[in-house]
């Protein structure tokens, strides 16, 4: 059995996935609510599709029945992750999705015992968000084992989605760091710290990005904090998430905005993910004050989703699998990312 899903494929980055699955030999089935671009996707590519709305019970299982696995690319992930996970535990399909969300992957965790009795495997995160960070992260605990802190720090240059505007605006909505193996809520972007990302200090602010609940499942250090270098465009749009918040939660006002990104926000082009660059920075310390610095730097972040991606759509298809809720490097390694061509990661300061 080798039928698998991509969910949302019509997105920004579900359309660049399917694209270079079929260009590299796979054939996945696309699924999605709008009729009109999945088929016409599905056309250009010679694939079968679907239509089918997540809020559509019997619908979703019928889609999924039969597959081995979905990749789940619809956004924003904290509104769109539980139908698609209930789904995939009650079908017996494995889960795998593109998120950087804290909410989406503790909720993949705690469904970790229902996984395991239903034999399937829940992977959120096999994107730019989290796979290389999360390598890097467990690159620094085996550095460092006795490890208390960890920080990890990212500049990604280019343009950003749609959906990754959306997804930015909903996190400007508090911040998030773990103390001591517990999730804290924080001000939004309340602290500013620089890096040096190859080209002196720089400014990042900090965020509350996917690792600071993966990281922890994958090292078991108990403080972590993510920070990023925020180009410009995307700084604009976390403030004004900021700013709005109490209306972004209204549904009225969710929906202008996203017909307002929809119409603004289009995503890097060819050029720019061809010759983009992304750069991660992390740093694990211990009590006593050593600490290890390492740096990853790889593709323009959407080029590395659509290849880690696939990566772990190849290694799912092919029975590498373990049922329960996993991180990539949890699973997988911290050399993961480095199957990945133009990847490299350089242990930087001790």
């Amino acid at each position: 059995m080798n039928d698998w899903i991509i969910y949302g494929a019509n997105g920004y980055t579900g359309t660049l996935i399917a694209r270079a699955a079929v260009a590299a030999g796979l054939r996945p089935r696309l699924a999605g609510r709008n009729a009109e671009a999945i088929a016409a996707l599905a056309q250009e590519l010679n694939v079968p599709f679907t239509i089918c709305r997540l809020d559509d019970r019997n619908g979703l299982r019928n889609t999924l029945r039969g597959a081995q696995l979905v990749l789940h690319c619809a956004g924003p992930f904290q509104e769109t992750s539980s139908p698609m996970i209930d789904t995939c535990l009650s079908t017996g399909v494995h889960y795998l999705d593109i998120t950087g969300e804290i909410s989406v992957f503790e909720t993949a965790a705690a469904y970790d015992g229902s996984a395991k009795q239903a034999g399937i495997m829940l992977m959120p995160g096999v994107g730019f968000d989290i796979v290389p960070s999360d390598c890097l992260a467990a690159h620094l605990a085996r550095r460092l084992p006795t490890a208390t802190t960890l920080i990890l720090a990212f500049r990604a240059l280019g343009s950003i989605s749609r959906g990754t505007a959306i997804t930015m605006l909903t996190m400007a909505a508090t911040g998030c760091e773990r103390r001591n193996g517990r999730l804290i809520r924080t001000p939004p972007l309340s602290e500013v710290r620089t890096f040096d990302f190859g080209r002196g200090p720089q400014p990042c602010v900090s965020i509350p990005w996917g690792d600071v609940a993966t990281a922890y499942y994958t090292t078991g250090i108990p403080n972590i904090k993510v920070f990023v270098a925020i180009p410009r465009r995307a700084r604009y749009w976390l403030g004004l998430g900021r700013r709005l918040l109490p209306m972004i939660k209204l549904p009225v006002i969710r929906q202008g905005l996203r017909w307002l990104l929809a119409r603004t926000l289009y995503g890097p082009d060819l050029t720019s993910r061809t010759h983009g660059r992304s750069i991660i920075i992390g740093e694990a310390s211990e009590l006593s004050g050593r600490r290890v610095i390492s740096r990853l730097d790889g593709p323009e972040g959407y080029t590395l989703t659509v290849q880690t991606a696939l990566l772990i759509v190849q290694k799912v298809l092919n029975g590498n699998v373990t049922p329960g809720f996993h991180t990539p490097a949890g699973l997988y390694g911290s050399n993961l990312i480095t199957e990945i061509p133009d990847v490299v990661i350089r242990d930087i300061g001790e």
